[in-house]
C-alpha cells in the first residue's frame, strides 16, 4: 500500500512479471520505468492515469 500526496492509497502488486499500481477505484496501470532520478526525488513512470480519491 502506498500513500499519495493527495491522501489516497495505491496498491502495488505483481502481475505477469510486471509491477502494477491499482487506485482506490480499481484502475490499474503497469510501471513502465522505475527509479527515474529527479532534482526533487525519484519517480516511477506508469502508462495509465490512476486516481487517488
Amino acid at each position: 500500500m502506498l500513500k499519495t500526496l493527495a491522501g489516497g492509497t495505491l496498491t502495488a502488486t505483481m502481475k505477469g512479471g510486471k509491477l502494477m499500481l491499482t487506485d482506490e477505484k480499481g484502475g490499474m496501470g503497469p510501471v513502465t520505468q522505475a527509479d527515474v532520478m529527479q532534482s526533487n526525488g525519484v519517480i516511477h513512470v506508469i502508462d495509465t492515469v490512476v486516481m487517488s480519491n
